[in-house]
């Protein structure tokens, strides 16, 4: 036999000798990263809806939900979303395979009335259930109520006083008694009358408790204007809800509008257009509105005359403030007092300003 041919056996028979193991490495190989890739955190919820039952309103509900990490890797929780009316506290960002962590959610059903379902969505890195859901199922049962709502709400000119009513009533077993208010400022006076059994409203409540007739009065000189965003606090001796609020909404509307309630004439000749002004006055009361009267116009600086008159709708005039024929040039500035009927604010004044140029003879202006 040839060396060339004894050379391409003794290679055959080596390559058939390596074959196994290298086979062998191939299958571990393979194994190895199978494992690899099996491995994976499993969220399991021990309870994914509490059902609470009924809670009485204002209480404060707080539930730390269990969750199990039954994969062979690291469960992140990656977030925890409440729903409106519902807050996280706190969550266990990491959960070791075969642990058990918690996500605690709390709930102020001091807003709610009746049945409630409130969620947390958790996000997680489970490659089969990325996101899941706990739920609390709550009966917010009130103890203390208003008939026919737990707020008032307002629209009165400046200096008015507007009063309206609420019934207070309970569902304690105690006698239910008012024991304190309190308001938000001294422009709301509030009044409670406990009612006589001729007086009481029929069917709310528990039958033959207490109900408080509450008079919320608003307004006043010392209301300020625009909006009413406030609420006003009524305690009782009420076990489970001790502290009744009652929103206090609306508007407080000046009696009458200025517009504009600056005025700058620029610079300007006393022939020009521009050298005459108006300012429009409006009486916001609808019901009286000829009862606004504007009676005298009075210019702190010659070289602004002043007009009025009424206008064709009722509690609406004009002011016109005209710069002087004669004027002499150079700045104005000055004040036009407004006196008109109006008893919060019966006396306007507007910041007049601007530049008198002069005017030559052949018709040019000069300054």
């Amino acid at each position: 036999m040839s060396s060339k041919r004894i050379l391409v056996v003794a290679i055959s028979l080596l390559v058939a000798l390596m074959a196994p193991f290298a086979n062998a490495q191939n299958k571990s190989a393979k194994s190895a990263t199978s494992n690899d890739s099996e491995k994976a955190p499993r969220l399991t919820i021990v309870e994914p809806v509490k059902e609470f039952g009924e809670v009485p309103k204002g209480d404060k509900i707080d539930w730390s939900f269990l969750i199990k990490n039954t994969g062979n890797a690291d469960l992140q929780v990656i977030a925890a979303k409440p729903s409106c009316g519902c807050t996280v506290a706190d969550f266990d960002k990491v959960v070791k395979p075969g642990e058990t962590g918690k996500v605690t959610a709390h709930i102020d059903t001091t807003a709610f009335t009746g049945p409630i379902a409130k969620t947390v969505t958790l996000e997680t890195n489970d490659p089969s259930t990325p996101t899941s859901q706990l739920t609390i199922h709550a009966v917010v049962k009130p103890f203390v109520e208003a008939y026919p709502a737990g707020f008032v709400r307002f629209n009165l000119l400046q200096g008015e006083v507007g009063t309206q009513s609420i019934t207070l009533y309970s569902d304690e077993e105690a006698p239910f008694e008012i024991t304190n208010i309190r308001v938000p400022g001294d422009w709301v006076k509030v009044n409670t009358h406990k009612l006589e059994d001729s007086e009481r409203i029929p069917d709310i409540g528990r039958t033959g408790q207490n109900q408080y007739r509450v008079d919320i009065s608003v307004g006043g000189k010392d209301a300020r204007i625009g909006p009413m965003a406030d609420k006003v606090y009524i305690f009782t001796n009420s076990k489970h809800q001790p502290e009744y609020p009652v929103s206090v909404t609306g508007v407080i509307r000046p009696t009458y509008m200025v517009t504009p309630t600056v005025l700058n004439f620029g610079e300007v000749t006393p022939t020009e257009a521009a050298a005459t002004r108006s300012v429009m006055l409006h009486s916001n009361d609808l019901k009286t509105p000829e009862q606004f009267v504007v009676m005298k116009v009075e210019s702190s600086t010659p070289a602004i005359t002043t007009a009025f008159k009424p206008l064709a709708q009722k509690g609406d005039y004009e002011v016109t403030l005209q710069v002087a024929r004669d004027a002499k040039p150079g700045d104005i500035d000055g004040t036009v007092k407004i006196y008109t009927s109006d008893k919060v604010n019966p006396v306007v004044t507007l910041p007049v300003k601007g530049t008198i140029k002069g005017t030559g003879a052949a018709g040019t202006t000069s300054k």
